[in-house]
């Protein structure tokens, strides 16, 4: 698969993060400072939606159990030799395209 677009980029406000699908991936789109990163939405404890977790500086926490994954790189705070995939991100104009493959 190539780039895709997954949203305006308005939808996605600095300091937000917010689920959206991609084909058949769910992808967790966040907003950190006005750059645009997406990583997996399945958080790797109990598959908890990311995209609807609580955004901190690059940081998000699932919401179902507290786990914490830097959405720059997909890796999991408590462990960095592990995490969730992180895929690359265009802003094109005011549309974000996502490439998960």
């Amino acid at each position: 698969m190539a780039f895709v677009r997954a949203a305006k980029a308005a939808d996605v406000a600095a300091g937000t993060i917010r689920e959206v699908s991609v084909g058949s991936t769910m992808v967790a789109l966040a907003n950190v400072g006005g750059s645009c990163y997406a990583i997996n939405n399945t958080c790797l404890h109990r598959g908890g939606p990311l995209g609807q977790g609580a955004l901190e500086g690059k940081t998000v926490t699932c919401p179902w159990h507290g786990w914490q994954f830097d959405v720059t790189t997909g890796k999991a705070g408590m462990n960095p030799n592990t995490g969730v995939a992180c895929y690359p991100t265009e802003v094109r104009g005011d549309e974000v395209f996502i490439d998960v493959s």
